[in-house]
C-alpha cells in the first residue's frame, strides 16, 4: 500500500476558484475535499479530520469564514489558511486574532497558496515533533508538551500561533527580537507577508495575559520579554 495522503478541506463558494485550488493541491499529492459553504465544510472536517483547511472569509449562509475559524480554534481543529478579499485588512486582522495560521489575498497565485499550505504543514509537523519543555517567566508558565499556558493556577486559552509566539519569546527572554526574527522563528524562514502580523499576535498576548507578561516594545527593533 502507498503512503497515506494528507487531506485538505477547501471551503470556497466560487466554484472556479475552488476547482483551481483543488487542481493545484492534487498535483502536489494532497487529497482534497471541496465544500461550498461553512456548514458542509465543518461536516467534512469533523468526519475526515484533515491536516489543514483553506477557508474563504466571504462565505454565503449563516456562517462566514471567520465563524469557521473561530469554531475550529475552539475545537482544536486543523490549521487554517484564510482566503481574503483584496486589501481587506479588517478580515486579515480578525482572522489572525481568531487563530488563522496564514492568509492569502485575492486574487492570488495558486502556486503561492500551495507554498503557504506546505509551509503551514511543515510548521505543524515540526511543532508536534519538538521536545516538551516547561518554561516560566514571572507568574506565567508555558508547558509545550501540554501546549498549555497558566498564570498562577489559571489556564489561559491561546490560539496555536499565539502559543507558539509566546513560547518563542520565553525561550529567548532578555533578547530584543525584530519582527523579522519573530516571523522566521515562529512562522518559519521564508514566510512572506505583512510584518504587522506579529503586532496582531503581540496585542492578543498582552490582552490575554495582561501585566503578568513583561513584554516590552523596543522601538525601531521589535519586542523583548524581560
Amino acid at each position: 500500500m502507498g503512503e497515506e495522503r494528507e487531506t485538505i478541506v477547501v471551503i470556497e463558494d466560487d466554484r472556479n476558484i475552488s476547482d483551481l485550488v483543488c487542481m493545484y493541491l492534487q498535483k502536489q499529492g494532497y487529497r482534497v475535499l471541496q465544500a461550498e459553504d461553512a456548514e458542509q465544510g465543518l461536516v467534512y472536517i469533523a468526519r475526515e479530520r484533515p491536516q489543514l483547511a483553506i477557508v474563504d472569509v466571504g462565505l454565503p449562509g449563516e456562517l462566514d469564514g471567520l465563524d469557521v475559524c473561530r469554531k475550529l480554534r475552539a475545537e482544536r481543529g486543523p490549521p487554517v489558511v484564510l482566503l481574503t478579499a483584496r486589501d481587506d485588512e479588517v478580515d486579515r486582522v480578525l482572522g489572525l486574532e481568531l487563530g488563522a495560521d496564514d492568509y492569502v489575498t485575492k486574487p492570488f497565485s495558486p502556486r503561492e497558496l500551495v507554498a503557504r499550505v506546505r509551509a503551514v504543514l511543515r510548521r505543524t509537523e515540526a511543532r508536534e515533533l519538538a521536545p516538551a519543555a516547561v518554561m516560566e517567566i514571572g507568574r506565567v508558565t508555558v508547558d509545550t508538551g501540554r501546549r498549555e499556558v497558566r498564570v498562577g493556577e489559571y489556564v489561559v486559552a491561546l490560539t496555536t500561533r499565539e502559543f507558539d509566539l509566546l513560547a518563542y519569546l520565553v525561550s529567548n527572554h532578555g533578547l530584543a527580537l525584530s519582527r523579522r526574527q519573530l516571523l522566521d522563528g515562529v512562522w518559519g524562514e521564508g514566510w512572506y507577508g505583512d510584518e504587522r502580523t506579529v503586532d496582531v499576535h503581540v496585542r492578543q498576548l498582552r490582552k490575554k495575559l495582561g501585566a503578568d507578561l513583561p513584554l516590552t516594545t523596543v522601538w525601531g527593533v521589535g519586542y523583548r520579554l524581560a
